[in-house]
């Protein structure tokens, strides 16, 4: 009802009538004009006065060893500038592979509740391996910016399953929607450093085109890292921000600038053997270790495991394995520059004092480049079942290309046991050399050490305490709820009292482990393992005991003396693996990976490509030719003149590309670094024409080519390895070769090589899948098992 004055019965204490809408959150009155209302505004997000910033660095596969302060001769200024102002965690413990450690850092979640119990290339269909963060997992960006942090994440993601890296994937668990309000990296598990494949700017992929001679990875990450927080700070100047800077380095394949290298040349001429036992006697000098741990020798263990003695291998071997090294110690040299400039650029803007800044690695030093290292990585990195024994796993190539952007290298294992001195194994096991790892924080305006303290704290922690210990720092909690619904608990434990007292107790005292079926449990400083070797079964048989307090190496296994402990360990893991969503346990060994949700059959299809599309996705474009014979249609209206890429899809690690130069169309095969390349002896027919390049699948993973004309046979390669594993690591690009290139020749003649003519569409056309085929495999078995049932 109206009153006599146009007014409304039924005012609340505002004026506002009842039937009203939109005044809800509004807390003054509100009258028909502004002059007879209260202004308000929502009370704005901030955090809380003098927060500080934090900047966390992950390095990606990174030895123990591998900087100054735990005990390397490579020259990192910058991360003793850390160590001399801040603390070291010596007995810091992460997981065995990248994936998991990237969830538990940014969730304090363990792995595998995470949905993360492996690396994110594969899709088993069980609860620990999403390969997802879930909607009930909040990740600690999303926890910073609900107050009032700015959010910026550069680098290696590898935390979306990479079928859902591509143009039309899922992206709610890229990184724009896991809270971060800028990002600048790939999403993708490793990249080149000279000729990145797919970069992506917050949420969207760009074309990098024809990026110049001098490009580097690591410095594009780092220009980027320090524009956003000049951004920031020219908009803002109180806003705190949280940085995650996830370093591909030094995940393979290895690159480096020309002038980091010439800094270690001849460097370690003195070989591994020799290198371990320096980097062994500063840790003791330094305090890391107590006087007497010793160093273990260089062969124990398993035989899969074990290192040559430096001084065995010829001479020839050497100057190569030697060069392998000097890359990888140019690399770190580069981080600690990149660490060096936003230091400086925090030092510029008066902000360092009151900046957390945490340096670690997602795991341990690697052994992935085998016994002798490698020249072409994305034949090293090929692990499928039933692949050969004369599989070639290094192409030869040039020394002076090592390092270089014409070669994808990494360091043999040898090097691998010296990044983890003073540890055994590496990346992928639960030894120490694959969980134990550099930590260093630095806060110095609120984490001040006092007279007498180095900085060492010896207690256990894990890598999901990272989080609760930041919330902790800054004096903020976890909201609890993502998208208003409950999350999950945080399974980690905040070591802020480890940090300000080198004698308080470890606030971490038990921890599981697993990695495709390797086995660990940590409590009161002692720890069980395995060393499962894939396929084969899981027995208690397997455990070896160790009490690590007084053994930190893992060399003296107490299995048989101790079976009461083992017993109790045993168990306990056991409770845990049922608590952490765990199991099951891998029981098919490697061809668990090759097991695939239906709907990816999807990539399987035939599809058309026109001029104009955006390079196509790693994993989506290889699910085209994996393991299969393929035909690629190429329409083109060609006159004399025209010439470019009609088609390419890879890079120097391995690819192949067809193209027109000086009026002759070729084929061009990157066979992970060896090239072959076949010109036609004639020139196309002018006017409409189709090309057909026909690739069938050999017996023992090789492929034969044919590039014809209608009835014109215009090219052939009779047999080649099939590209496998990651290779092609670029994806298919139609009328140019962006990223990194197939044929270098063309690289340096043409660059990306747009092609000039009309060029109608590129069509793919997947054939039957190889005998081999490990999903094939898997399928016989299955039918075969569903029979005998």
């Amino acid at each position: 009802m109206t009153t006599a004055s146009g007014g409304f019965d039924g005012l609340d204490e505002r004026g506002v009538p009842s039937f009203a809408r939109g005044y809800e959150k509004h807390p003054g009155k509100i009258g028909r004009t502004t002059a007879e209302s209260e202004r308000a505004w929502p009370r704005e997000r901030r955090a809380p006065e003098g927060a500080p910033n934090v900047v966390l660095i992950l390095l990606d596969d990174m030895g123990y060893s591998d900087i100054a302060p735990f005990g390397s001769e490579i020259a990192t200024p910058n991360l003793d500038r850390l160590a001399n102002t801040g603390v070291r965690l010596t007995n810091y413990h992460t997981t065995p592979v990248c994936s998991p450690a990237r969830a538990a850092i940014m969730t304090g979640l363990n792995p595998h509740r995470a949905g993360f119990a492996g690396v994110a290339n594969s899709d088993p269909g069980f609860p620990g391996t999403r390969l997802e963060l879930d909607e009930d997992v909040l990740a600690m960006p999303e926890i910073l910016r609900s107050h009032g942090y700015a959010t910026f994440a550069l680098g290696k993601w590898h935390l979306t399953r990479d079928a859902l890296m591509n143009d039309a994937g899922d992206r709610s668990t890229w990184p724009v929607q896991r809270g971060f309000d800028r990002y600048y990296g790939t999403t993708e598990g490793c990249n080149s450093f000279f000729h990145p494949n797919r970069l992506v700017v917050d949420n969207s992929p760009v074309d990098m085109g024809d990026v110049p001679d001098d490009y580097y990875l690591t410095d594009d990450l780092t220009d980027q890292a320090v524009g956003m927080i000049k951004g920031l700070r020219a908009n803002d100047s109180r806003k705190p921000f949280f940085m995650y800077f996830a370093h591909h380095a030094m995940h393979g394949p290895l690159g480096v600038k020309a002038d980091d290298l010439a800094k270690y040349r001849g460097r370690y001429d003195v070989g591994w053997d020799e290198i371990r036992k320096q980097r062994h006697a500063r840790q003791l000098e330094d305090g890391i270790f107590p006087e007497g741990t010793p160093l273990p020798p260089r062969d124990v263990g398993a035989a899969r495991f074990d290192v040559e003695a430096w001084d065995s291998l010829p001479a020839e071997e050497r100057e190569v394995y030697a060069r392998y090294m000097e890359v990888y110690a140019a690399m770190v040299d580069n981080v600690d520059q990149s660490l060096g400039r936003i230091m400086d650029t925090l030092e510029e803007l008066d902000e360092l004092d009151n900046t957390i800044i945490v340096f670690t690695s997602d795991n341990g030093g690697t052994m992935e480049g085998g016994t002798e290292g490698t020249r072409s990585y994305m034949s090293r990195f090929v692990h499928i079942h039933g692949i050969t024994p004369d599989w070639e796993r290094d192409v030869e190539r040039d020394l002076s290309l090592i390092g270089g952007p014409q070669t994808m290298v990494h360091y043999p294992r040898g090097w691998g046991m010296a990044s983890n001195t003073p540890f055994r194994f590496y990346k992928g096991q639960t030894f120490a050399g694959g969980v134990r790892v550099p930590f260093l924080m630095s806060w110095p305006e609120g984490l001040r050490r006092d007279d007498g303290d180095n900085g060492i704290r010896g207690q256990y922690q894990y890598v999901t305490d990272v989080l609760p210990t930041l919330l902790d720092m800054i004096g903020v909690k976890t909201p609890g709820v993502r998208h208003g619904q409950p999350t999950k608990s945080i399974d980690g434990y905040s070591f802020g009292p480890v940090l300000w007292d080198g004698d308080a107790l470890s606030t971490h005292t038990e921890q599981y482990a697993e990695y495709g079926g390797s086995r660990g449990f940590y409590r009161d400083g002692w720890k069980i393992l395995t060393a499962h070797a894939p396929g084969t079964p899981f027995t208690d048989a397997e455990w070896e005991l160790y009490h690590v307090a007084v053994d930190p190496n893992e060399m003296n296994n107490l299995a048989e003396s101790e079976p009461e402990k083992l017993a109790e360990l045993a168990a306990a893991w056991e409770r845990a693996a049922w608590e952490n969503t765990v199991f099951p346990l891998p029981s098919l060994g490697h061809l668990e990976t090759s097991i695939r949700r239906p709907a990816e059959r999807e990539f399987e299809k035939p599809v058309r490509i026109l001029p104009g599309t955006p390079k196509l996705e790693r994993y989506r474009s290889s699910q085209l030719i994996y393991l299969r014979s393929f035909d690629v249609e190429i329409d083109v209206n060609y006159y004399h003149g025209d010439q470019g890429i009609l088609v390419a899809h890879g890079d120097q690690g391995g690819g192949y590309a067809v193209y027109i130069e000086n009026g002759r169309v070729a084929l061009a095969y990157n066979e992970y670094g060896r090239m072959h390349d076949v010109v036609a002896d004639e020139e196309l027919r002018q006017g409409p024409t189709t090309l057909r390049l026909s690739a069938v699948a050999l017996p023992d993973f090789r492929w034969s080519f044919t590039l014809s004309d209608g009835d014109r046979e215009l090219a052939t390669i009779d047999s080649v390895m099939m590209l496998l594993g990651m290779a092609p690591f670029s994806g298919i690009d139609v009328g140019v070769n962006r990223s990194g290139p197939v044929h270098w020749g063309i690289h340096e003649r043409h660059r990306t090589f747009p092609y000039s003519g009309d060029l109608r569409s590129v069509t793919y056309l997947p054939g039957r899948s190889a005998d081999y085929d490990p999903a094939l495999i898997l399928e016989a078995e299955r039918n075969a098992a569903a029979a005998f049932d």
